[in-house]
């Protein structure tokens, strides 16, 4: 007949093996333990961040754009675009003046002289 306590005993072993094989234990402070030599896992970058930053980017880059060759000209640049097939009409349905651009030209060229 089997020790009831043994038996306890044995799968608290059992336990503390499956434990120690997963990464647990103990470590005292101040000393290069388990955790020190293992990677820690990556962390799972936003999605947000980056849709603004292109979005605050190309505001920026319409708006340098319309300061520096006028709105006329960058209106017909646009026109000719939307013109085009494919590609060339998205690219220019995305150019088109807009009030934010609008407002970027506005401040842009308030501090830097037209390119002529």
């Amino acid at each position: 007949m089997s020790d009831p306590n043994m038996s306890e005993f044995y799968r608290r072993v059992d336990r503390i093996q499956k434990a120690r094989a997963r990464g647990h234990g103990f470590e005292a402070p101040g000393v290069l333990g388990r955790s020190y030599y293992t990677r820690p896992q990556a962390q799972r970058r936003g999605f947000l961040g980056p849709v603004l930053v292109l979005l605050v980017a190309v505001f920026l880059l319409k708006g340098l754009m319309i300061s520096q060759i006028g709105r006329m000209e960058y209106e017909s640049r646009v026109e000719r675009l939307l013109a085009g097939a494919g590609v060339e009409r998205v690219g220019g349905w995305l150019m088109q003046v807009d009030p934010v651009s609008e407002m970027v030209a506005r401040e842009v060229g308030a501090l830097l002289p037209p390119m002529r």
